[in-house]
């Protein structure tokens, strides 16, 4: 029997490990799965049957990240967690998709949190990072105790500030990565009719304190329509999408756009 980090999503209290189950000590349960995962989305807290990504946006995704043309922003985020937090922090990546960010936040000494409403997501994050701990779970209502962790990142998911700031402890750090002006507009102005750059100031965050900002800009050259069109199926895109743009895709041979972050980093007084 382990005492874990997870609390549990029905009653709040703190939930233990016993073999292959996760317990509280109102009896709600919760098991493992075979992968080492643990879904902590209860059937009433879903709002559709299957929420999140669904599985061709998440293969979408992960067979593009896997090309490393993020692997850019990875290195800025990575610098940016090790120049602020120390090595033994406690991580919390919020939305973590398939663990493509998650696991490269993992040293020997730290502690590293995914958690994601998509199961089929955290399923394959969970198979492929062993180091790193996954659960099933909604942003609004985080299953972990008060103050937990020194560091949390958001990569474009929704960012949550009351619930990340309830999880986040005093002095911690919150980072955000949102669309800055001009990402993917090359690929929009495929889409729409007039491309319209993205709206970089609002910003969602209004109690933290700002401590860094900073764009991260770079070019993305395809030389495989396959790339491309994962790159359009991962993105709210594909729902814009028709069978004569992917057609014209398709027999694209080679295709450039922008990659265009805001990171925004705040801290917890």
């Amino acid at each position: 029997m382990k005492i874990s980090n997870y609390q549990c999503p029905l009653c709040s209290q703190t939930l233990v490990l016993c073999e292959q189950s996760y317990r509280c000590k109102n009896n709600h349960s919760f098991d493992q799965a075979k992968e080492g995962y643990v879904n902590l989305l209860p059937v009433q807290h879903k709002h559709s049957k299957d929420p999140g990504d669904n599985k061709a946006m998440v293969n979408a995704r992960r067979a593009f990240l896997d090309l490393g043309f993020y692997q850019p922003l990875v290195n800025v985020i990575t610098e940016l967690q090790k120049k602020f937090s120390a090595n033994n922090s406690v991580i919390l990546d919020a939305g973590c998709g398939e663990g493509y960010y998650t696991h490269q936040h993992k040293n020997d000494l730290n502690e590293v949190y995914g958690v994601d409403i998509a199961k089929n997501a955290v399923k394959i994050a969970a198979k492929r990072y062993k180091s790193c701990s996954f659960s099933v779970g909604t942003l609004s209502n985080l299953p972990f105790d008060n103050e937990m962790f020194d560091w949390i990142f958001s990569v474009y998911a929704p960012i949550l500030e009351e619930e990340f700031t309830r999880v986040l402890k005093t002095k911690g750090y919150l980072l955000t990565v949102t669309p800055a002006e001009n990402h993917l507009f090359e690929l929009k102005s495929l889409i729409y009719r007039q491309a319209n750059k993205h709206d970089v100031n609002k910003s969602p965050i209004s109690n933290l304190i700002p401590i860094h900002e900073q764009q991260l800009n770079y070019q993305m050259n395809f030389e495989n329509s396959d790339v491309l069109i994962n790159l359009l199926s991962m993105t709210p895109f594909a729902f814009k999408t028709t069978p004569e743009l992917l057609e014209k895709l398709a027999n694209k041979e080679s295709f450039s756009c922008q990659a265009d972050f805001l990171i925004r980093l705040y801290q917890k007084t």
